[in-house]
């Protein structure tokens, strides 16, 4: 039972946590911004910061707010507080905050339940993702019902309130990310889903994209997303401002409901309760499965998230596969070839509205441009023998694209999403046989610091960087002393200062969270903790064992295993589905079927108690007098075999060696 332990503990391990131990934490001593961030402001100075409109359209049509949006789980922890962001109300940016990032976050503070146009409303504000709502005949249609529970429970409160109760008679997901379908069960259950026939409705490949993204790359994805989203950082003028895109993630309980029907062409025409959609299917733009829609009866546009009021990521910096940005521009064009010529308003699943069929055009063709320039140019540059990161200093949008707001970085960047591009075509080498097998950081590190007369020496020029304002050099060379293990206090809090300084100056959500949460873990550590997968039960119901045995096969160790051959049966009890696992030239294998009588170990469980033991809402005591599990066999191989699967560092080091 002491391998069962192992295997409780492994499979905790598995997928992303969508819990956090503090939604606001404290601590760690920051620095104020330099004369050479400020001075860096001045840099922005050009874009038309004062213009009024989208704050006009921000607030248009506003039914209902509530002051303040705090909003609890069951067990009283906060996963949503509007409140914590009541510092960004002043109009004037602080010199620790990028001018044009605090004017997004401003915009992105604004929240409530809007009437889009007749018969649409959005709630706004209670998520990083807009919950829509379209009135029906007889009901009404719930289209992304946002990342948790709570959070949507919470939003659809504000719409009975305001609007009066009707029945739920559909739900739509725009796509596969879980902001958009996670809150379901705060809306309305899976067994009034299932008792009344509500339709739910997805793009084609939704189900396996939305259980599968991150189980295999969970626990890499889960740490970088923690930089990413600055989910240790306090909220304030020098810590967590905005995440681009909203507020943040809310960290709550999420769930999915089975999508009865599926959309997989462009175009698909649906009556849902009495409305008339044109569905146009986009998969592998924003999301791996996609579509938006369009309402002809109401003149109105659903860009779901292939268009934001920000340029939107190529390559998201927590980790993911890198983005079609060809295919993402050609949507855009399609779309406007399909609706541009008579749609009256365009709402998306995150921000706020357009109105005026020409100001819809513009917005799209200059988000439909930037994606394709960054494309084409990356290519012009790259068949000219640039690099990516030579490619990325000199990439600029054109004066024609550049100011408009919508295109603006908040969460992608020109320059990450330039090296997108490149890693598309091209992947991670950049051709320079220098960079084709260097040594890795620590070794690195090492050698350029004794290239460089010790560490003494390399300590003196960063503080010369440091007080020029050259903060990328800083960077580097105080990176190269910490990997090379010989940085001492002094070393780290410059670099957390130089960090703070990159991370102030950015216009990017992410990248200021990036930067600001490097600091805060060189001056506070790696996070403790494991991942909380509690709150994630209904998702992992609809995840295939496939799935999860997939991760257990990253998690085996290939020189242990080398020469072993052995096999285990899984059977579960109450799905009535078997798989075999086997290692075989250090691999492990897995193949749903029969169970094998020449396997050296057999375990029987219910995939209910397996889930239970993933989330930790079992325990192995509960486990070792269940009557849900049965182990025949060989004791010893199923030891071994456990014994071979690595348990991971869910809080691996990032900053530091």
């Amino acid at each position: 039972m002491i391998s069962a332990m192992r295997w409780c503990a492994l499979a905790m391990a598995l997928l992303v946590s969508s819990a956090c131990s503090s939604l606001f934490p404290t601590g760690g001593t920051t620095s104020g911004a330099t004369k050479a961030t400020r001075d860096a402001a001045a840099d922005y100075a050009a874009l038309p910061l004062d213009d009024p409109t989208d704050f006009e359209d921000a607030m248009r049509g506003r039914l209902s707010f509530e002051s303040e949006v705090v909003v609890r789980d069951a067990d009283g922890r906060v996963v949503w507080d509007t409140t914590a962001y009541a510092f960004t109300e002043d109009e004037k940016a602080p010199g620790s905050v990028n001018p044009s990032l605090w004017r997004q976050a401003r915009l992105n503070g604004i929240h409530g339940l809007f009437e889009v146009t007749d018969g649409v409303y959005q709630v706004r504000g209670y998520d990083l993702s807009n919950m829509t709502i379209i009135e029906g005949e007889r009901g009404r249609i719930v289209v992304d019902p946002l990342t948790a529970k709570e959070t949507a429970g919470a939003a659809y409160r504000l719409v009975e309130r305001t609007l009066g109760a009707r029945p739920i008679t559909a739900v739509i997901f725009t796509h596969s990310h879980i902001d958009h379908f996670g809150g379901i069960e705060g809306v309305i259950s899976q067994e009034e889903i299932a008792e009344r026939n509500v339709r739910v409705i997805a793009p084609a490949g939704f189900l396996e994209e939305a259980t599968s993204e991150n189980v295999i790359a969970g626990i890499t994805m889960r740490r970088r997303a923690d930089l990413m989203y600055g989910r240790r950082l306090p909220r304030g003028v020098r810590g967590h401002v905005d995440s681009g895109l909203g507020k943040g993630p809310a960290f709550g309980t999420v769930g999915l409901a089975v999508p009865t029907e599926v959309v997989g062409a462009t175009p698909t025409e649906m009556t849902i309760d009495g409305v008339r959609f044109v569905f146009q299917y986009t998969p592998e733009s924003e999301a791996p499965a996609e579509f938006t829609f369009y309402l002809p009866e109401k003149k109105a546009f659903c860009g779901a998230e292939v268009v934001s009021h920000t340029m939107h990521n190529l390559y998201t910096l927590r980790g993911a596969k890198v983005r079609d940005a060809l295919r993402w521009s050609g949507y855009i064009d399609e779309a406007i070839v399909m609706f541009g010529s008579e749609a009256e308003v365009m709402f998306a699943s995150h921000h706020w509205p357009t109105w005026g069929n020409a100001r819809i055009v513009d917005y799209l063709e200059k988000q439909r441009d930037t994606y394709k320039y960054i494309h084409d140019q990356t290519m012009r540059l790259a068949s000219s023998g640039h690099t990516p990161r030579e490619i990325a200093e000199q990439l600029e949008l054109p004066e024609s694209l550049a100011p408009s707001f919508a295109n603006r970085g908040y969460y992608g960047t020109v320059r990450h999403n330039a090296k997108a591009v490149y890693q598309w075509y091209f992947g991670w080498y950049d051709g320079n046989p220098a960079n084709l097998d260097p040594l890795p950081p620590e070794e690195s590190g090492a050698k350029y610091v004794a290239a460089m007369g010790g560490a003494d020496a390399v300590l003196g020029r960063a503080r010369d960087a440091y007080d020029a304002g050259e903060y990328r050099w800083a960077a580097s060379l105080l990176d190269h002393l910490v990997f090379a293990g010989q940085a001492g206090g002094d070393a780290e809090e410059l670099l957390a200062r130089t960090y703070e300084q990159l991370g102030y100056a950015a216009e990017s959500g992410p990248w200021r969270d990036v930067y600001l949460s490097g600091a805060y873990e060189l001056r506070n550590g790696e996070p403790g903790g494991g991942t909380g997968l509690a709150s994630a039960i209904q998702l992992l119901r609809h995840t295939p064992m496939e799935r999860f045995f997939d991760a257990f096969a990253t998690r085996l160790d290939g020189p242990g295993a080398a020469g072993v051959d052995l096999a285990v049966n899984f059977v579960f009890t109450d799905i009535d589905e078997s798989y075999r696992l086997w290692i075989q030239n250090s691999v492990l294998h897995h193949r749903r079927t029969a169970p094998d009588p020449e396997a050296d170990v057999t375990i029987r469980i219910t995939r209910d108690l397996m889930l239970r033991l993933i989330t930790g809402d079992a325990g192995t005591r509960e486990m070792l007098f269940s009557n849900e599990v049965e182990i025949d066999g060989e004791l010893a191989a199923l030891r071994r075999f456990f014994g071979l699967l690595e348990t991971p560092d869910e809080n691996f080091a990032i900053v530091r060696p």
